[in-house]
């Protein structure tokens, strides 16, 4: 076939015939007519991106290659006419940042022909949306197995990249997910992780990732020449990419495009890309927030081993319950309960016991406990990556928490990255990335599992969200991001600016379980290095502006005891909002976030910096109008700051509308957190 092409080639040369005359192009435009998607199939097959007349994305090449069959971008394909069509819809969530969702979008699937007028065998599907684009590979054919990926073409080639700036964290690493971002100089990316996020020059702020990841290689972005990412695979232990059908759809590539920073948060392109609930009514999928047996482990108060001072006691269980259910929280994690904690658990994935408990522990009592208090306990399962153990013994502990009524269960993988270790069918031991195909298909086969038991999943070391929380509502939140533990034993623990820079990054795929709420910052004193690098109003802040419908209540309950006042917030604020509205920010600088609760009145605010001191002057535009609020304001105080003086803080109260405007001063690595409850109508 490819022969073919280059004789047809050859033949329009020695005739005279320009190949690129014959080049064909399409047009996708957004609904609003202010973004634009070209495809031509000049020199190969390559789309560009242009929003407000700015061309934001040139000539990038599209394209798979495959082990056994001719490549696909590479033949001479010529496009086919299309017919773009407008969709206009609404759709609601369980639970989420917004109730009801607007889906908007114009689509067009292009085809192609070859040379020698057969119809090659995929097709690209575009969706243009208002607020960026999404596309991906369909492969027709008749569901034959053994279809061998080895390589994806697909290019984002970004223009006046020289100028732009760059927040990454680095893909194919130790540690997964959980490295610091980076802001650099464009030319001074590798291969990086998405959602990757860019600020150009002229203020265009761009983040590239991907949606509906099933079945498939996680997608990083690998620099070539300056300016020109190339879709890379995470590989399998055979070395291919993917293995699959050859009827298989690719997850979408994602181009969200906004005019400032805070438009990427305000996007729903990645969750809107996502197949509809297939679960069908999941009213059991509840969010709340939590406490747990946890922090303390991370300070070496406890231990998750009988090899110390176990934490995870029937004692300490129901001391944790009464706390929760005396401020109303919804739930009690505890880890280190099950059999396999003692020795080098981190290693050796193999000694846990997802069903067997420690002699000090009563699952059942605690369990009954809770329910008596109107708490639900919270399960817990860490694999340390150790997969087929795990699949092994998963059904009859989730059959196990389902007799007890568990209904959210955090999972834990924290294997280096490219140890999770797998048996085949042979009994050969084999290691995969978290993030290959093998992972992706693991990671989802849990989640599907979950819910035949109608329990939830919290996965920590997991695959990047992608937004399956709109086709899977159980999958609930994650973490895949370097979280608060980091500040109890990192080195170095989590910088005044990370959080910032979460908001724009992270938090671009879905909810994180960021375990915010720490209020003794220092636990070695405030010139330890190790210790939490924000001052107590944002930690507060927190809650609102790092989104996820389940948050934990981190600290000791002895800690909140110190600073009650401040601890009613964390009370107050629920976890399920009607609203949310990005107000101002800028990536890796400060970030405010409004959210409206969820079948409620009250609208709540967080905004949090970075080492540098600001005041933030807020229009309240937001609110409802023609009613009144009383703003129940917490603030750092005048002479707050991080490094020596985090616990100065301010509470007051006032009466506010729509049309007021409020001053914020956070201090540095500070925050401000505001509850705005309805006064009476």
């Amino acid at each position: 076939m490819l022969r073919v092409g280059l004789l047809i080639a050859m033949l329009m040369l020695l005739s005279g015939i320009s190949t690129a005359c014959l080049a064909k192009s399409v047009r996708i435009v957004s609904p609003d007519k202010n973004l634009t998607v070209q495809i031509t199939d000049q020199d190969g097959l390559r789309y560009s991106v242009t929003f407000n007349g700015v061309t934001v994305i040139r000539d990038a090449r599209l394209g798979i290659v495959f082990r056994d069959r001719p490549a696909f971008g590479l033949q001479g394909e010529r496009l086919n006419d299309i017919t773009p069509k407008t969709f206009n819809d609404t759709w609601s969530q369980r639970w989420g940042e917004r109730q009801h969702v607007i889906n908007q979008f114009t689509e067009a699937l292009t085809g192609f022909t070859l040379p020698d007028d057969s119809f090659a065998a995929l097709q690209v599907r575009w969706r243009v949306y208002n607020d960026g684009i999404g596309f991906r590979y369909e492969m027709l054919g008749s569901g034959e197995q053994g279809i061998a990926i080895t390589d994806e073409l697909t290019e984002s080639t970004l223009t006046q990249s020289e100028q732009a700036q760059a927040w990454w964290i680095p893909a194919l690493g130790w540690n997964r997910y959980e490295f610091l971002y980076q802001q650099s100089g464009f030319a001074d990316i590798d291969r990086v992780h998405t959602p990757f996020t860019v600020r150009r020059q002229d203020g265009i702020h761009i983040s590239i990732h991907e949606a509906a990841l099933v079945d498939f290689a996680s997608m990083y972005l690998d620099q070539r020449r300056s300016g020109t990412l190339k879709a890379a695979l995470v590989p399998r232990s055979d070395g291919l990419k993917v293995l699959t059908r050859d009827d298989f759809i690719s997850p979408w590539r994602t181009i969200q495009v906004a005019p400032n920073a805070v438009g990427l948060i305000n996007s729903d392109l990645i969750i809107n890309l996502n197949d509809a609930n297939m679960l069908g009514n999941v009213d059991w999928v509840e969010p709340g927030k939590y406490v747990g047996i946890w922090w303390g482990m991370h300070l070496g108060k406890f231990s998750w081993g009988n090899d110390g001072v176990h934490g995870a006691t029937t004692e300490r269980a129901r001391q944790y319950i009464d706390f929760a259910a005396q401020h109303g929280f919804d739930g009690v994690l505890v880890e280190g309960w099950n059999h396999g904690w003692d020795g080098d658990w981190f290693k050796d994935g193999d000694l846990f016991n997802f069903t067997k408990a420690y002699t000090d522990f009563d699952l059942a009592a605690v369990s009954s406990y809770a329910r008596e208090k109107g708490v639900r306990l919270v399960g817990h399962h860490e694999t340390s990556g150790s997969v087929t153990h795990y699949e092994q013994q998963v059904e009859r502990a989730y059959a196990l928490y389902d007799s007890l009524d568990v209904r959210q269960v955090k999972t834990g993988y924290v294997a280096d990255g490219g140890q999770m270790k797998r048996v085949d069918e042979q009994g050969i031991t084999r290691y995969e990335w978290h993030d290959s195909q093998y992972g992706v298909n693991h990671y989802l086969r849990s989640v599907e599992l979950a819910a035949k038991y109608k329990i939830s999943i919290n996965t920590h070391e997991p695959i990047k969200d992608t937004g399956l929380r709109r086709t899977y509502p159980n999958w609930i939140s994650r973490e895949g991001a370097r979280g608060q533990e980091f500040n109890a034993w990192g080195s170095p623990p989590n910088p005044p600016e990370h959080e910032v820079n979460l908001a724009f990054t992270r938090m671009l795929s879905g909810p994180m379980d960021f375990t915010p709420g720490i209020f003794n910052l220092a636990a070695n004193g405030l010139d330890a290095e190790n210790r939490v690098q924000t001052t107590l109003m944002k930690q507060l802040a927190l809650y609102v502006a790092l989104y996820s419908p389940i948050q934990m209540v981190a600290d000791l309950p002895e800690h909140y005891a110190q600073y009650q006042d401040a601890f009613q917030f964390i009370v107050d604020v629920p976890t399920d909002w009607s609203h949310s509205i990005a107000l101002q920010g800028e990536v890796g600088d400060f970030v405010a976030i409004a959210r409206k609760q969820r079948d409620g009145e009250d609208w709540y605010l967080g905004a949090i910096t970075d080492e540098n001191e600001r005041v933030l002057t807020i229009p309240l535009s937001f609110l409802d109008a023609n009613v009144r609020y009383q703003a129940q304001i917490y603030k750092d105080g005048e002479e707050a700051t991080w490094q020596t003086n985090p616990y100065q803080y301010v509470i007051q109260s006032t009466a506010v509308d729509k049309e007021d405007v409020l001053t914020l001063r956070l201090a540095p690595s500070g925050g401000a957190a505001v509850r705005f409850a309805l006064i009476k109508r």
